[in-house]
């Protein structure tokens, strides 16, 4: 049904719009700035898919199971066109910059699409897709949010994402971020600090640093990695308690940045550094700066500067031409370093990227067979250190009231969803958002068991 342009502002204040976001953090984001900027031009926000006249979907496209699970939901989303209150299906996103054209002759219950260099067009796209019009706002990327836009936060209200810059300019053979999100651009530090502002007097606990490459930050504008100066402003922002850092690139960790993190208490002692491999072969082949040496002697200093600190990093298994030598020296090197946390996704050929035409393409049995090698030595690595903690006092942000008494909560070790949980009791209520003190008394692979201390 197209609804009458003439009578726009009459009508959009009783459209119901809903939102579904795929994907990491960043794409949350992006999500939640979409969000503001319909709530901000009158439409209602709804999480009920069914009860929508307007449903947008911000897709993902990293990998094929990405790529899958955002035609899926495209597929999904559709029935509601016949079985819902639904007139205008909406891709926005990853998936609509990479295959627009795809897009629009291969799934004709597309009704729009809007790719990440547009994303600040999104009222735009809902009203020509209301009036009947199907729309594809696709434009080279270059879009970068500001402190000044409107935001819906979908996270917890004491958790948000701070996205501090968009692109990437690393170029890594297997990865097609650079095409669809653009050269690597960075916020400016008072627009930022700004945004983190309205964050905390909101109630936000923790603030969660993202982009495609943390690390790299500010020295496009600045002339240097800034990452140092900007989480020393943001230190002083009064009712912040914690500050996490995610996708940070190993190569541009100096010492100023290590020094800060070890002596800042709002900086979390928790780093994720996603090195994809071990082989220097393969790091070759992937085009990843810096070498197994270099990164074995970067975890020696992170450990003997910051003392308990936990370290998070992601590999790649089954790139193109890894052999079982290869493969054999990520395991060495994985057992080696004993991370807190392990992410190992088997590659994906992206048409496109330099590594979709390598030779020695490795077949999918032999990628899954040796991601769950990979994983079985790290449940094992992280269970032993796991069971390192019980006895231990650790700080834990209540999460979840189960309302019986237990409790679900994070520790500064554990970034929200993809990382271990903490299940305790109290014999205090306590609320989400609390930071409280949990005695360790029992250790899982990925999660711990306490209960709550008031000493």
């Amino acid at each position: 049904m197209a609804y009458k342009i003439d009578n726009r502002k009459e009508i959009w204040m009783t459209i119901k719009v809903g939102l579904v976001s795929l994907g990491c953090p960043k794409n949350l984001v992006d999500s939640e700035v979409m969000l503001g900027l319909l709530k901000d031009s009158g439409y209602i926000i709804t999480n009920r898919a069914e009860e929508a006249d307007v449903i947008i979907i911000n897709t993902c496209s990293f990998i094929n199971d990405a790529k899958k699970e955002s035609i899926d939901t495209i597929l999904e989303m559709a029935r509601l066109k016949t079985e819902g209150n639904c007139s205008a299906l909406l891709v926005a996103g990853c998936l609509a910059q990479r295959y627009p054209d795809e897009l629009k002759e291969e799934m004709p219950e597309i009704d729009g699409l809007l790719g990440t260099g547009a994303l600040d067009h999104v009222c735009t796209l809902v009203e020509m897709a209301l009036a009947g019009n199907k729309t594809s706002l696709v434009k080279k990327p270059g879009y970068l949010h500001t402190a000044t836009q409107p935001r819906i936060q979908a996270t917890s209200f004491y958790t948000s994402y701070l996205k501090i810059a968009e692109g990437c300019d690393n170029r890594c053979t297997y990865c097609t971020i650079p095409t669809v999100r653009g050269s690597f651009r960075s916020r400016r530090i008072e627009d930022v600090l700004n945004e983190a502002k309205k964050m905390v007097e909101s109630g936000v606990k923790e603030i969660i640093l993202v982009a495609q490459d943390t690390t790299r930050y500010g020295l496009d504008l600045y002339g240097r990695p800034s990452l140092d100066t900007l989480l020393e402003k943001l230190c002083q922002l009064e009712g912040l308690v914690w500050i996490r850092l995610l996708y940070t690139y190993p190569s541009l960790i100096n010492n100023q940045l290590i020094q800060l993190i070890a002596r800042e208490e709002k900086i979390c002692k928790y780093l994720d550094l996603p090195l994809q491999h071990a082989s220097d072969k393969i790091l070759r082949l992937m085009k990843r700066r810096g070498s197994r040496l270099e990164i074995e002697q970067l975890i020696k200093e992170l450990r003997s500067q910051i003392p308990g600190i936990a370290l998070r990093s992601s590999f790649i298994v089954g790139f193109p031409g890894e052999t079982e030598d290869d493969f054999e020296q990520l395991l060495d090197f994985i057992a080696r370093m004993r991370f807190d946390r392990v992410g190992v996704f088997t590659y994906s050929q992206e048409e496109g990227t330099p590594a979709a035409t390598l030779p020695n393409q490795i077949p999918e049995e032999i990628k899954l067979a040796r991601r769950d090698k990979a994983m079985a030595l790290q449940q094992k690595i992280s269970l032993e250190n796991n069971k390192k903690k019980v006895g231990s006092q650790l700080y834990v942000l209540v999460e979840n009231d189960n309302h019986d008494g237990s409790y679900i909560g994070r520790t500064e070790s554990d970034a929200p969803d993809i990382d271990g949980k903490v299940y305790f009791t109290s014999e205090l209520a306590l609320q989400a958002g609390d930071f409280v003190k949990v005695l360790i008394t029992e250790a899982r692979t990925y999660d711990l068991i306490g209960k709550h201390v008031t000493t």
